[in-house]
């Protein structure tokens, strides 16, 4: 459900994907330069059965990577794959700890605050665990849904398990008992594409859809607090081109309480404001780039980081400057990273591919009384023609029909 280019951070430990490779390095100045590169094309691979229930060959994948996540301290990073498999490592030193098979492949996952489970949703609309102190173990199934799954939260405590689906729900449940539900948040009319549990605030979780909005809840309660139409942000020019769209990241900075959107399939990002104290959201500034942007991620004591595809600088930093954010072309740390990307960007754009985004989700609608009525003119004129060609009765060469084998009466 989104680009096979990502971004993930935690700390000053940085991952850029791309297709089934990422590159690890590190943002902190003092660093080394040193990387650490996985292609899991070379992961292991069990022997399943290739044949499904019709005796076709089923689909293998590509090994494309489908979402990644870091755990709260940085100390574990996991990655699904569209081969089916959960990688999950070891980031002091990097180290692959597990390649463990899923049911079904996978749209998104996210640690435990304990960073003893990781949690993945797939596309069937369920939720699975994997222990992560115990690397080989197998998954244990915890929820489901009747709908796909596109996002999977957890609540700073690990008491409530939040999932958003692609019927406009998000669903809060209880990590303990997750067929006990404690609220739904509703409101989008569309699907759910990212759900975010507010850092620094547990109690509020945004959410944005594919129906051009971002909202505002307390989760627990399922009380919207508040909603922006994103739609009514953009220039003329682009209103037309982009009738809709749908948010592909959500990153949220403690330090000055910024949430930053990236959509699918527009070049710029939309910068809030959360005042938490009267639970609103304010719009400040639509950051603009000539090409794609591929993710976005805030590091606390940096700003914005930004990949985008262009070839001389891959990752960009944004800063605040005053009441605007503004580019930072000439941080040391900003062109290291760069040169470690531009060096492997051959290795990570060979695999990397360009997909739908959320396209495909969208509700399909059907206008049945306007095809109502203009099958029932055509069928009207049909008749008419038929009234038209048939001679009228009595006249030369009309000929009441009789039965077959029944005789005629004469006089």
């Amino acid at each position: 459900m989104a680009s096979s280019m990502g971004l993930a951070l935690c700390g000053q430990a940085l991952v850029v994907r791309g297709g089934s490779r990422f590159l690890a390095t590190s943002t902190a100045s003092s660093d080394d330069g040193s990387l650490f590169t996985y292609d899991c094309s070379a992961a292991e691979k069990k022997v399943q059965e290739n044949k499904g229930e019709d005796g076709q060959p089923v689909d293998q994948g590509s090994d494309t990577i489908l979402a990644s996540t870091f755990s709260k301290s940085g100390s574990y990073f996991a990655l699904t794959d569209d081969s089916k498999r959960l990688i999950l490592f070891r980031t002091k030193p990097w180290q692959c700890l597990s390649v463990r098979s899923v049911v079904r492949r996978c749209t998104a996952l996210t640690f435990t605050a304990s960073e003893q489970r990781v949690l993945v949703a797939d596309k069937s609309g369920d939720v699975y665990s994997f222990s992560v102190l115990e690397p080989q173990g197998c998954g244990r199934l915890e929820l489901g849904h009747l709908s796909m799954l596109l996002d999977v939260a957890l609540s700073p405590d690990d008491r409530f398990v939040l999932t958003a689906d692609r019927d406009e729900k998000i669903r809060v449940s209880w990590a303990a008992e997750p067929h006990c539900i404690e609220s739904f948040c509703l409101g989008h009319t569309e699907f759910v594409s990212r759900i975010l549990v507010v850092p620094g605030h547990p109690e509020l979780l945004l959410s944005s859809s594919g129906d051009c909005t971002l909202r505002l809840w307390e989760y627990r309660s399922g009380r919207q607090l508040h909603c922006c139409d994103l739609a009514s942000l953009q220039e003329p020019a682009e209103a037309q081109g982009h009738q809709r769209f749908a948010v592909s990241r959500i990153a949220f900075w403690c330090q000055e309480s910024c949430v930053a959107l990236l959509c699918d399939c527009l070049p710029v990002v939309f910068v809030f404001q959360l005042d938490a104290c009267r639970r609103q959201l304010t719009f400040r500034q639509r950051l603009r780039f000539p090409r794609r942007v591929w993710d976005i991620a805030f590091e606390e004591t940096q700003g914005l980081w930004v990949l985008q595809d262009c070839r001389e600088v891959p990752l960009a930093l944004w800063r605040p400057t005053g009441d605007q954010w503004q580019p930072v072309p000439d941080s040391a740390v900003s062109q290291r990273l760069c040169g470690h990307l531009r060096g492997s960007r051959a290795t990570l754009e060979g695999s990397a591919t360009v997909d739908d985004g959320f396209r495909g989700l969208y509700k399909a609608t059907f206008d049945n009384m306007s095809s109502y009525l203009k099958k029932k003119e055509e069928r009207l004129q049909q008749q008419e023609r038929k009234r038209q060609q048939s001679p009228p009765p009595g006249a030369p060469g009309h000929t009441k029909k009789t039965r077959p084998g029944r005789a005629a009466l004469g006089c």
